[in-house]
């Protein structure tokens, strides 16, 4: 992982992202970090746009949590409706 004070990140973005083959990019502020530059395997653009959406995300917890107070459907009983 390289850490870079933001004061001092005056190289391009595409340089700090040709970084990131050896390891994370964090970028700090007066020593706490405010942005990171990750590599990205096995997703497309909509999971990556998705997995960091807040609307997106709470959408998620809220079923996860009605699932878990309610129940769910099993997945024989989804076969069954859409065959």
């Amino acid at each position: 992982m390289k850490v870079v004070e933001k004061q001092e990140a005056t190289r391009t973005l595409a340089e700090y992202a040709s970084e990131i083959r050896s390891g994370t990019v964090v970028i700090t502020d007066h020593g706490q970090p405010v942005a990171a530059l990750v590599a990205i395997e096995n997703a497309d653009l909509e999971t990556v746009s998705l997995s960091t959406n807040p609307q997106f995300l709470d959408l998620i917890e809220r079923s996860r949590s009605r699932v878990g107070d309610e129940g769910g459907v099993p997945s024989e009983e989804m076969r069954r409706r859409f065959e």
